[in-house]
């Protein structure tokens, strides 16, 4: 496998992201006049937070940007050896498009529960197809006198299988929690940006490897697109993404940190470097914290009432901000700043071997916290309590 010493090439991921940007922010308007034409149109409902009919179907044109961005990756010659090497890219690309397709589905015609989740395995399919899967990870047990852990490799059928699982998990957090203005796209953002940090991280240490690129190609195109939609769909949205476009992002997501971890070089790290060689797992855990806990959350108080997991209600977290006090866009930025602080400080302990990530961390959280918890404090204090 060709490898290029020292080549990171920063600037063409930054172009790629600006691309999907300008495309979806461009084509997002045409898309939205067509959902209006064609009546992919969300009405409201009682669990929902808008109160008049907005289009959807906006994943479309965050899809384009996405296809966009890596049509243009293709040209350029610093990035192109990335598909020569590995097919992960393009099958992200294809596994997105047939999932944005089952979502325009669903936002004309709302597909039933069970057909979706039929889609998003054959969608987890189409990855696994084309090589992107769980390939090993380190353990902290199975070692010996001479060192702490093990690697454990998977094989063919338990890579898949973690993948599938991690798709299906990942598509159905991004969908639950796509309740509020500009949530879903800028949880995307964060997500994907941490992500494609976190992968260029792995590009440096992998000495510019050609098969190391695709990883933050795909963070990068996602992040973009994200970017480019939030404009339309931020309070007050103009188009919603509908499932064309948060099921996309959940699988994207899943399939650039499935990437990634399989570009982790654990001969570099000592059995001592337990955190760094935990790097793949800890950043998909912060990536996917947020929404996951609300898919998680809303699994649980479904089935203890005895009702469908995917029978909907109105507690997701974004409801539960909005019952304490918060404004829609108050909620969304706090949901942001979690997401970022988790997503980001993931990356950074990861990257920076310092007590004062940890620190820093700690001291972001806690801000998090108070600042959440402000109108029921104020609340209080008014009624003298």
């Amino acid at each position: 496998m060709p490898v290029v010493q020292g080549l990171l090439p920063i600037r063409e991921y930054l172009l790629v992201a600006l691309t999907a940007t300008a495309v979806t922010y461009l084509l997002t308007g045409v898309v939205r006049r067509v959902a209006i034409r064609i009546g992919a149109i969300a009405n409201p409902r009682a669990r929902d937070v808008h109160v008049k009919p907005i289009p959807r179907m906006g994943g479309v044109g965050i899809y384009l940007g996405i296809a966009a961005a890596m049509g243009l990756a293709h040209q350029l010659p610093a990035l192109s050896h990335g598909f020569d090497v590995s097919y992960d890219a393009v099958g992200v690309l294809l596994a997105a498009g047939v999932i944005s397709l089952i979502g325009i589905l669903d936002d004309r015609f709302e597909l039933d529960a069970w057909t979706k989740l039929a889609g998003q395995v054959m969608c987890a399919g189409i990855l696994v197809i084309f090589g992107v899967q769980w390939v090993s990870f380190w353990v902290p047990w199975g070692g010996n006198a001479d060192s702490i852990g093990s690697v454990l490799v998977l094989d063919k059928n338990q890579g898949a299988l973690l993948t599938v699982v991690m798709v299906v998990v990942m598509v159905n957090a991004m969908n639950f929690v796509d309740g509020l203005d500009g949530l879903a796209g800028g949880l995307g953002f964060i997500a994907a940006t941490a992500t494609c940090a976190f992968s260029i991280g792995l590009l440096d240490n992998a000495g510019g490897d050609f098969g190391a690129y695709p990883p933050a190609l795909i963070a990068a195109a996602l992040a973009g697109a994200c970017l480019g939609f939030l404009p339309y769909n931020f309070q007050p949205a103009k188009i919603f993404m509908g499932d064309s476009g948060s099921m996309m992002i959940g699988l994207m997501l899943a399939g650039a940190t499935t990437s990634a971890s399989g570009r982790v070089n654990y001969t570099r790290f000592s059995a001592s470097d337990a955190l760094a060689l935990l790097s793949p797992l800890v950043v998909v855990v912060a990536v996917l914290f947020v929404p996951v806990l609300d898919l998680v959350m809303a699994v649980v108080r479904r089935t203890r009432r005895g009702q469908s997991p995917f029978a909907a209600d109105k507690m997701h977290l974004h409801h539960r901000l909005l019952e304490i006090g918060h404004s829609q866009r108050r909620a969304v930025l706090l949901i942001y700043l979690w997401a970022g602080i988790l997503s980001f400080g993931a990356v950074s302990i990861t990257i920076f071997d310092s007590p004062v990530v940890f620190w820093a961390i700690g001291a972001a959280l806690m801000v998090a916290v108070l600042v959440s918890l402000v109108p029921r404090l104020r609340s209080r204090h008014r009624h003298g309590v």
